[in-house]
């Protein structure tokens, strides 16, 4: 009996072992654009993410940190700026989402809620509020005031 539970105990420490080392987290995103410039401009002062160093130094990559272990990578290549639906998106919160979208406001920036036929925020089930905006290459960006 001893010798089942041991070997019970040791299954469970080797299954929890492997399954520690194959937890998947974000690491970074990365976004093929079509006017570099404008999208690390636009990623830099409107979304109001921090520029961080980049190993290539070629002029084709901007990468931004968007979280303690998260970043956006910008990459310059895409042969046009194309449209995208908005289910296709992702998503960022802030703290303040009237200082955010005021910030917006004065960045000449469009936003709106999910149909794009307001500018209020608009209120997920969960009780979060939210809004949505396009950067320079159409890709769908949502903002909201998620505290997780």
């Amino acid at each position: 009996m001893k010798k089942i539970f041991a070997a019970t105990i040791l299954c469970f420490l080797i299954y929890g072992a492997a399954k520690a080392q194959t937890t998947v987290m974000a690491d970074h995103v990365a976004l093929y654009v079509k006017d570099l410039k404008k999208s690390a401009d636009f990623y830099r002062d409107v979304m109001l993410l921090k520029e961080i160093p980049e190993p290539f130094h070629d002029g084709k990559h901007v990468w931004l940190r968007t979280g303690e272990h998260n970043q956006l990578h910008l990459i310059l290549g895409a042969a046009a700026v194309v449209d995208h639906d908005i289910n296709s998106h992702f998503a960022y919160h802030v703290e303040n989402l009237a200082a955010f979208t005021k910030h917006l406001d004065e960045m000449h920036v469009k936003y709106g809620n999910w149909k794009q036929d307001s500018t209020n925020p608009q209120l997920r089930p969960d009780g979060v509020k939210q809004v949505y905006l396009r950067d320079p290459d159409n890709v769908w960006i949502e903002v909201n005031d998620d505290k997780f």
